[in-house]
Order: structure tokens, then C-alpha cells, then sequence
């Protein structure tokens, strides 16, 4: 489908009337729309036009066309019907976006009723947002596209196909596309820039008649369902579409990332639109479960693969000695040490970036050496200190040995994601899911908490809260409830970080019920937001270990399991005081001695509470102490007496009481 702006200037010494107050008015749009009408209607729906914008010698229309035609004489023709005097036509091809922006303005401006209705007598209405657009310059001549080819290193794929565009056909009056296009490319600018110059190639011979691209990219949250392919394809009918899917792979099984029904729908619109849409298909050349599976998917549309050779030896110094020359500067041999392997093959993507780094050392040593004694602060950054006052937090908390080397382990493992990125290497963002297993009071939540906030203090979760949910959240009432429910929590907590306490408490007595709907759901939602959401379960080990068996799939998504274990009584009484100071009070030495007896007593009892029960311990202090001051003359309460705890003040809370035991017969 092809989207034209027109421009018309017309004859005559008298200005059109394009105010509502100018007599005449009300009739020249009625005398447009009725023409419009009846000309959609003589050409069976195959164009459309319709007036804009009225100025004082010029009328501008918009047109949409199913098919390249003469438009110029379709809209002579249509013209001719108004009565007007012509003197210039301007046309040119624009954007279906701005296409529908005009149409709107114009409607507004009351040049006709429903916008809405035009789109939808073509089939188009129903559109999603999520794709951009361009137009090809049309105008490039075929030795500039060559020399672009040999200069990014495209030369054994590339190539071969220009010619073969540019070898004319012998029935060149039968319209569809021969062949369909796969580019294998890591880097993106470089796959558009390859895609730019097949189509300004194919677009000079006339293989695709609209210079309209369409670009849509799919991410691990794409689900769109078929019709909306459907609608897409059909306004790029005589044009283009590009597709960028940059998956996820999961390298640990065969599943590829989004989705495959994704992939087939996707697929399935793009067969069956193949004579009338061009499609393209850019994928990183590493992800070879993505690229077979689309050729599974693909296997009645021919495909052309494109792709960047591969130069080493003197090719390859050759394409860094094009780059320096272009950038002014001499190249030396820093340039060609990474080549010293004759034999190793390289991307031009890889070249490039041997190339920039070695051309910035040069900025910074050569061009500019002023600059060689000052202190560069980002080749700190590697070994900076996780940033935020949660961390902080963290590191003052007693114990937690193990949660705190998983948190050390993510953030490094993040910034040398960052290292590899700046060095065009691969880096995937994996997924963070955790399991904390612990007996209560041994600061699962609270860790969890803080770990959100450590994540978004250091840019790795964008809002970096807590929210926290159990069973009665998860699961509905009725069929078909749950899922959705779900589905919701995920989305209100994207960006942050999803606590699903006592996760067990989701297995049913029977399997296929509620529980296991929730369940499921939980793994798919785990897998399709794993970038900007970390989920924890929690709870007693033993139970998480059945839970994590109910579904294959949990175990394998989960990244890190962290055990928090008892505390021991010197952590126990470490807490305490801390928990003491942050109320202004402090131990005795006898009160410390009483504090670690009733501790070490208190960790044999039956469902011990670990640091919850040390804050409920020294609340119970605090009224021990209160009522012990209480009786006191008020002559003998100082300040050092309000903020001592004294061994008298420490209660035998939660120790369990054994009643002393005698053998019959026996005496005591």
C-alpha cells in the first residue's frame, strides 16, 4: 500500500476560499469530498483521495493507492472532476504515521467527518503502535552501491545478489518477489545499513514498488495476536517490512525466546503476504536456535542469507587502513597488533571495534597528549563500590554470609557485562530469580527488600521495590481467575522485585488445580520478564525443595539459591545489641553475660525465631527495665540508668522449661 502527499497550485487571479467565514467555502469541500466519493467508488476501493488543507492558491490532498499505479494521471483524472483550474501538481510518497497525523488534523479542521472510516474501508484500522517507519532515497546509483558493499565487508554475500537484481528479467511484466531475505548480523546499525542497500537496489529495478520501510522490533514481551500481523502486512503491501528479533536464547534447552507461536503467526502473515510484501528478517548471526527455527518456520519462502564476511591477514589491515584514512589519521602498528594471527577471522563489526579503540588511545596519547598525565575517572568504574545507602545497610547487618556474596556476584557480574558491551562483545542479561530458604526470622524479607534497592541504586532494575505476595494473592476464586491474576502481579511489579512468600503454599493436594494454574503461569511470567524483574521464593527448606519440583521448568529459571541459616549465639547477641542501640539502650557486662545464656537456651526451643525473636526479647527488656525503674526513687534514675539494661532486666522469654525429673525409687 502506497501513501502520497499532493500538493496542487492552482490558476487564476482569485484566492480559493480556505476560511469557514469565505463564501463559497462550505461548497468547495462539499464539491471535494462528493468527487472523493464517487472516484473511491469508480475505481472499485483501489485509491483513495481526500482534501487536507485549503490555503489561498493551494489544496493539499492526501492519497492511498493498494497498488502502484500512474498516479499522477489517476489524480488528473480525479481532479478534472472538481472543476478546478491546475496549475502545478506536486507529488511525493510519505509515511502511513503521518498519513493518519494529516488525516486527524484534517478532520479537525472539518475537510471531512471520520478519518477512522478511510483506514478502515482499506482494512487498515486496526493497527498496532509498535513499529517505525522510513522511505529509501530511490535515487542511488548501483557502482555506489557496490562501493558501499566492498567497504563494510560484504562482498561474498552481498555482492552477488546486487547483480542478480540488477540482471534484468525476461518477463518482467509478472509481479511477486522471487526470494525473501535473511541477514545474520550482531550489530544493529549494521544490519539496517545492510537492509538500505538491497532495497535501494530493489527498488531501482523495480522489484518493490513503494520506497515505504516498516521496522518492527520483537523483545521477549511481544504477543501480538495474528490479526494485527495481518492489518501491518496489508498497509505494506508493494512496500516493505523489516523484521528485528533480537531474542533471548536459552541455551540451557532447544526454546527460543519470545515465544514460538510468536514466531509462527509472524511467519504464517509473512507467507502469505509473500508476492505483495518484501520481508526481511535481521537476526544476530550467534543465535543459530533463532535462525533454525525460522527457517522451520519458513520453509516454502525462499530465503536469500546475508551476511558479513569474514577477513583476516591483509585484507583485514587494509579495511582498518580505509578507516584510519578516512578519520585523517596515520595508522601505525598499535593499529595492526590485535592481527598479528594472519589466520583469525574477523566481522567488520569486530574490526570496527579494534579500530575505535585504538583510535581513541590515539586521541587521547597523540592527537591531544596534554591529555596523557590527567586522571580518566571511567576506567574507575570497574572497581568502584556498589553505590546507595542499602548496601550499606546490607554490609551492617550480623551474618548473612552467603546473600551477601550473591549480591557481590551480580553487581560484578553486571559491570563486566558493561566491559563487555564497551568491547562489542556479546553480553546477555540473564536472569536473576533466586529461592531464599531459611527458617523465620533470618531476614528473608528484609534482604530481599534491600536487595531491590541495591539493584535500582546501581541502574539494574528500574524502580528497584518490594512487593511481596503469598498464596491468597496468587490465586482466584474461580476458572480461568488465576492466570490473570498473575499476570497482573508481574506487571505491577516490573522493575522491581517479586517476593512470593511460603511459595509452597501454592501446591494443591491434587495436581491440575488452582495452585498448579498459578504455578505455571508464575514460570511463564518469569521467563518473558527475566530483563527488568528478579523473582524470590521463599520459605523452609525442606517445602521449597517440593516446590521446586512440581514443574520442570522452575528449577531451570531460577538463578541463584541463597540459604539463610539460624543464627548463632554470638550473631543472636551481635543483633541484640544493635537492636539496643537504635533505642538508645546498652548491656552491662553481667546483662551481656544474661543475654548470651538466655540466647543460647532460647536456639534449642522448638520453632525458634532467630532475629525476631531477639527484637521481641529486647522489647520484653525494655518493659523489665521499665518496671524496675518504676519502683525506684526519683532521685536515683539518671540518664546512664534510662539507657542500661541490666542483667535483672534480661527475661528467661522463650527459654523452654524443663521440670527437674526423679527415678522411682530413688531419692533426690
Amino acid at each position: 500500500m502506497l501513501f502520497y502527499k499532493i500538493i496542487v497550485t492552482v490558476d487564476g487571479n482569485e484566492a480559493l476560499p480556505h476560511n469557514r467565514s469565505d463564501a463559497g467555502y462550505e461548497s468547495l469541500i462539499n464539491i471535494l469530498n462528493m468527487k472523493s466519493e464517487d472516484d473511491y467508488q469508480r475505481c472499485g476501493h483501489a485509491h483513495c483521495f481526500f482534501a487536507t488543507n485549503i490555503s489561498d492558491k493551494a489544496i493539499s490532498f492526501v492519497a492511498i493507492f493498494k497498488t502502484k499505479v500512474d498516479t499522477v494521471s489517476e489524480f488528473e483524472n480525479f481532479i478534472r472532476q472538481t472543476d478546478l483550474k491546475i496549475k502545478d501538481i506536486s507529488l511525493e510518497e510519505t509515511l502511513l504515521r503521518q498519513t493518519r497525523i494529516t488525516a486527524k488534523l484534517a478532520q479537525h479542521r472539518n475537510l471531512f467527518t471520520d478519518s477512522d472510516a478511510i483506514f478502515k474501508g482499506f482494512g487498515i484500522n486496526d493497527l498496532y503502535s509498535d513499529y517505525s517507519e522510513t522511505l529509501l532515497d530511490g535515487n542511488i546509483a548501483k557502482d555506489d552501491l557496490i562501493t558501499k558493499s566492498k567497504a563494510m565487508l560484504l562482498e561474498e554475500t552481498l555482492l552477488p545478489e546486487i547483480e542478480r537484481i540488477y540482471t534484468e528479467s525476461p518477463v518482467s511484466r509478472v509481479k511477486g518477489h522471487p526470494v525473501h531475505y535473511l541477514v545474520c548480523c550482531d550489530d544493529r546499525n549494521k544490519q539496517k545499513e545492510i537492509c538500505r542497500i538491497l532495497l535501494e537496489a530493489l527498488y531501482a529495478n523495480e522489484r518493490i514498488q513503494s520506497k515505504r520501510i516498516s521496522y518492527v522490533d520483537f523483545d521477549s514481551n511481544d504477543s501480538l495476536p495474528n490479526r494485527s500481523y495481518d492489518a501491518f502486512y496489508k498497509s505494506c503491501e508493494s512496500g516493505t517490512v523489516i523484521v528485528h528479533y533480537t531474542p533471548l536464547e536459552d541455551r540451557k534447552s532447544n526454546r527460543v525466546r519470545p515465544g514460538e507461536s510468536l514466531i509462527a503467526d509472524l511467519c504464517d502473515t509473512a507467507k502469505k503476504y509473500r508476492n505483495s510484501v518484501l520481508t526481511v528478517f535481521c537476526i544476530p548471526s550467534e543465535c543459530s536456535k533463532t535462525k533454525d527455527y525460522f527457517l522451520e518456520q519458513l520453509i516454502s519462502l525462499p530465503l536469500v542469507e546475508l551476511s558479513e564476511d569474514k577477513a583476516c591477514g591483509e585484507r583485514a589491515k587494509e579495511y582498518l587502513r580505509n578507516l584510519a584514512e578516512k578519520c585523517d589519521i596515520r595508522p601505525d602498528k598499535q593499529l595492526y597488533r590485535p592481527l598479528e594471527d594472519d589466520k583469525k577471522l574477523y566481522c567488520a563489526s569486530q574490526l570496527r571495534q579494534i579500530f575505535d579503540e585504538w583510535y581513541n588511545h590515539q586521541l587521547l596519547h597523540r592527537v591531544y597528549p596534554q591529555y596523557e598525565a590527567a586522571r580518566i575517572s571511567t576506567s574507575e568504574v570497574i572497581k568502584s563500590k556498589p553505590k546507595g545507602s542499602a548496601i550499606d545497610e546490607l554490609n551492617k547487618m550480623i551474618g548473612l554470609a552467603e546473600a551477601k556474596a550473591v549480591i557481590s556476584r551480580a553487581l560484578d557480574f553486571y559491570k563486566v557485562q558493561k566491559l563487555y558491551k564497551d568491547k562489542g562483545l556479546s553480553a546477555d542479561k540473564p536472569a536473576m530469580h533466586m529461592v531464599f530458604t531459611g527458617n523465620p526470622g533470618t531476614a528473608k524479607t528484609t534482604v530481599a527488600r534491600l536487595f531491590a534497592e541495591i539493584m535500582r541504586d546501581n541502574g539494574l532494575l528500574t524502580k528497584g521495590d518490594l512487593y511481596e505476595v503469598g498464596r491468597a494473592d496468587l490465586v482466584g476464586k474461580y476458572v480461568g481467575w488465576t492466570a490473570q491474576i498473575v499476570k497482573d502481579k508481574f506487571k505491577e511489579a516490573k522493575g522491581s522485585v517479586l517476593f512470593i512468600d511460603e511459595a509452597y503454599s501454592l501446591l494443591d493436594d491434587k495436581d491440575g488445580l488452582y495452585g498448579d494454574e498459578a504455578i505455571n503461569t508464575i514460570v511463564q511470567e518469569m521467563e518473558n520478564n527475566r530483563e527488568n524483574m528478579i523473582v524470590i521464593f521463599a520459605g523452609y527448606p525442606d517445602k521449597m525443595e517440593l516446590f521446586l519440583n512440581r514443574n520442570p521448568g522452575l528449577r531451570s529459571r531460577i538463578a541463584f539459591h541463597v540459604p539463610f541459616h539460624d543464627y548463632d549465639t554470638d550473631e543472636l547477641a551481635a543483633i541484640a545489641e544493635l537492636t539496643a542501640q537504635e533505642m538508645n539502650l546498652h548491656f552491662t557486662p553481667e546483662s551481656h553475660s544474661r543475654l548470651c545464656e538466655i540466647l543460647e537456651a532460647a536456639r534449642n526451643s522448638e520453632d525458634f525465631g532467630n532475629g525476631r525473636y531477639v527484637r521481641n526479647l529486647i522489647e520484653q527488656a525494655r518493659m523489665e527495665q521499665a518496671s524496675r525503674i518504676a519502683q525506684m526513687d526519683y532521685e536515683e534514675v539518671t540518664k546512664e540508668t534510662l539507657n542500661t539494661l541490666t542483667a535483672e532486666d534480661i527475661p528467661s522469654f522463650g527459654v523452654p522449661h524443663t521440670e527437674e525429673k526423679h527415678r522411682i525409687g530413688f531419692s533426690a
